[in-house]
C-alpha cells in the first residue's frame, strides 16, 4: 500500500530539481514554492501567537504527544480557529512539499511537523465517519515527522490525553473523564466527533431516532460557536445527549422490541398526542407486524421499481387502519414508514 498517497509524484518533483541541478526553471519554481512555504508559515505561526512549543523539538515522543492537547485547545478558544489551521496547514504542507530540499524548508521542517500534528489531531476522523482525500496530509507527515507517535499516527484520544473509550456505549467512567478536562474547548470537540459518529451508526438502522439526536447535537454546538453558551454548559448537554442515546438503546429492551421493531415504533410518532390515545401494546403491535410486512415484500432493488414501493405503502396503510391509527397522521407516518424500510432494504442487501 502506497502509504504516502502523493509519493510518487512529490519523488518526480525532487528527481527533477535534482536533475537540473538546482538550475533553470525548476530553481525559480522551487523559490517561489519557497515564498509561499515562508508566508504560509507566518500564518501559521500568528495562529499559535502565545502558545510555547519549544518542547516539540527537544522532548520526545512522549512529551510531544502530551503537547497537543493543549495546542488543539489554543486553536479551538479562536474564532473559526480549527477551520482556519485545517486551512492554513494544507497551504503550509503543498508549499513546503515543492520547497524540499532547500535550506529553508529544512530550516522550519521541526515547526511544519508540530502544525501537521495538531491538524492531523483535529482532523481525526470518529469511527465510521466518511474519509475524506487526505494524501498529502499523509506525505507530508512521513516527510517531516516519523516520530509523533510510535506509529507516526496520531489517535484522536491519545492526542487528547484520554484512554480510549468503548465509544458504543459512551460510558460514565469515559464521560466523567471528559468532563473533567482542563481543555473545554477540546472536551467539546471531542464529544461532537464521538457523537456524530455514534449518530452515523444509528442512521444505517433508526431514522427518527438518528434525526433526533442529530437536531439537537446541530443545536448545541451552534449555540456553543455563536458563544451564546460557555464550554462547560455545553459539554453538560453533550452527556447528557450521550446518555440519552444510552437511554434510547435500552428502551427497546425495556418495551421487548428487536432494533428493528423499534425503529418503526419510532416512525409512528408514538409521543404524538393522538397518536398516544392508542397506547403503548397496539403500538408495540403495529411496529412488530410492520417488520414483519416490510421483510416480507421487500427486494434489493425495491426502492427503484414504482409497483413494489406502491404495494408496500398499500399494506402500510392497511396496518395503521386496522389498529385504529389516526387518518390525519397516517400519510406522515407511511411516508416515514417507507423510509425506514428502505434503510432496511439497504442493510438487507449489504448483509
Amino acid at each position: 500500500m502506497d502509504y504516502l498517497g502523493l509519493a510518487h509524484e512529490l519523488k518526480s518533483a525532487l528527481q527533477t530539481y535534482t536533475e537540473s541541478g538546482g538550475t533553470g526553471t525548476t530553481a525559480i519554481d522551487q523559490e517561489k514554492a519557497v515564498a509561499v512555504m515562508l508566508e504560509k508559515y507566518e500564518v501559521c505561526c500568528d495562529l499559535f501567537h502565545g502558545f510555547d512549543w519549544t518542547i516539540w523539538k527537544t522532548g520526545s515522543p512522549e512529551h510531544r504527544l502530551a503537547l497537543l492537547p493543549a495546542a488543539q485547545e489554543h486553536i479551538l478558544a479562536q474564532d473559526n480557529g480549527k477551520e482556519r489551521l485545517l486551512q492554513s496547514v494544507s497551504e503550509l504542507s503543498r508549499a513546503f512539499a515543492l520547497a524540499v530540499p532547500h535550506e529553508k524548508a529544512l530550516a522550519i521542517r521541526d515547526d511544519v511537523a508540530f502544525f501537521q500534528a495538531v491538524r492531523a489531531a483535529l482532523a481525526k476522523r470518529a469511527h465510521g465517519e466518511k474519509q475524506t482525500d487526505d494524501e498529502l496530509e499523509h506525505a507530508i507527515r512521513q516527510i517531516v515527522s516519523r516520530a509523533i507517535a510510535p506509529e507516526g499516527v496520531v489517535d484522536i484520544f491519545a492526542a487528547a490525553g484520554l484512554k480510549k473509550p468503548d465509544i458504543s456505549i459512551l460510558s460514565e467512567e469515559f464521560l466523567a473523564e471528559v468532563r473533567g478536562m482542563p481543555q473545554k474547548n477540546l472536551a467539546v470537540e471531542l464529544l461532537r466527533k464521538l457523537l456524530q459518529g455514534e449518530i452515523r451508526k444509528r442512521r444505517k438502522k433508526n431514522l427518527v431516532q438518528s434525526r433526533s439526536f442529530a437536531e439537537l447535537l446541530e443545536q448545541a454546538i451552534r449555540r456553543y460557536q455563536n458563544r451564546a453558551i460557555e464550554a462547560a454548559q455545553v459539554i453538560e448537554e453533550l452527556i447528557q445527549l450521550a446518555k440519552d442515546m444510552r437511554e434510547a438503546d435500552r428502551r427497546g429492551q425495556a418495551m421487548g422490541l428487536t432494533e428493528e421493531e423499534l425503529a418503526f415504533y419510532d416512525a409512528l410518532e408514538p409521543n404524538n398526542s393522538a397518536v398516544k390515545v392508542l397506547g403503548e401494546p397496539t403500538l408495540r403491535k403495529i411496529a412488530q407486524e410492520l417488520v414483519q410486512t416490510v421483510r416480507n415484500n421487500i427486494s434489493i432493488d425495491w426502492t427503484v421499481r414504482e409497483n413494489v414501493r406502491a404495494n408496500l405503502r398499500r399494506l402500510v396503510k392497511r396496518i395503521l387502519r386496522k389498529y385504529g391509527y389516526p387518518p390525519d397522521k397516517q400519510e406522515k407516518a407511511t411516508q416515514t414508514v417507507l423510509e425506514q424500510a428502505e434503510l432496511l432494504s439497504a442493510e438487507y442487501a449489504a448483509a
